[in-house]
């Protein structure tokens, strides 16, 4: 279980593991909540001096985190760049991170004819991400494990399982939408988080059949963190069996299209 600091800088961010060569670490937030703009979560794999950003995010956020990153790694030590989807929230600031790094770009190989229409022409540093997964190889030796999450919710879709610090990056799986000026880093009452998190995953992931895939693929990992790109952070064993139990029995997308077609 990894120590963390529950005092919180939430424009700072605050590091999630740290074992002295290896550190994961959450990236903040806009100090200010902003009417109608969804709140993300951007993450940085600091291993040996060199980094990888999890979702950097769109343009709105990239003075804060390209900020926040730079207080842990020199931004030509940032090695790759992974993209979980499409989603403008998630890749629409690829092309000013690729100005200010000269990091690989891993996002799935249906997005990449896509990236012209965010700005990206030189396809040279671009890594397609075929359907099984893969593996992200650090300067080190160490390793991160692409995982997939198709359908959850884009139709083409990866999660990153870090094994040093046993923490599984899910994009936009357990995201919560916080009521303005509620919002909280670490999850530590589960049952009132559950109730931010159930309308956005009813109504995004596509149904239970690829719910449980993912649960079954997922479930032979040694797990202690769950990250999201949205919402709070669950680190207690306990809560993330509970996420992964809600999950397996909750009806979701196609299950309840009667509710959309009336």
């Amino acid at each position: 279980m990894p120590a963390l600091n529950k005092e919180v800088d939430i424009v700072r961010g605050d590091t999630i593991y740290d074992d002295g060569t290896h550190k994961f670490i959450w990236l903040g937030w806009e100090e200010h909540e902003e009417e109608g703009l969804v709140q993300v979560n951007q993450y940085l794999i600091e291993n040996r001096g060199a980094g990888v950003i999890l979702d950097p995010g769109g343009v709105h956020v990239f003075p804060r985190v390209v900020a926040n990153v730079s207080r842990y790694v020199d931004l030509e030590r940032i090695e790759h760049l992974f993209f979980s989807h499409q989603d403008p929230d998630v890749s629409s600031g690829v092309a000013l991170w690729l100005s200010v790094t000269n990091a690989k770009v891993y996002i799935s190989k249906w997005w990449v004819r896509f990236l012209p229409h965010y700005g990206i022409f030189d396809m040279s540093k671009i890594v397609p991400i075929d359907e099984g997964g893969g593996k992200i190889q650090l300067p080190s030796g160490d390793y991160l494990e692409i995982i997939p999450a198709h359908f959850l919710h884009s139709v083409a879709n990866f999660h990153v399982y870090d094994p040093r610090s046993k923490t599984l990056f899910t994009g936009d799986l357990g995201a919560a939408i916080f009521p303005k000026g509620q919002r909280y880093t670490y999850v530590e009452d589960f049952d009132s988080h559950l109730k931010l998190m159930e309308g956005f995953h009813r109504r995004y992931l596509a149904s239970n059949s690829v719910v449980k895939k993912y649960l079954e693929r997922v479930s032979r990992l040694n797990i202690d963190v769950i990250a999201p790109q949205h919402g709070a952070i669950i680190y207690k064993k306990e809560h993330i069996q509970r996420f992964f139990n809600w999950l397996s029995g909750l009806r979701c997308g196609v299950d309840i299209a009667d509710e959309f077609y009336k």
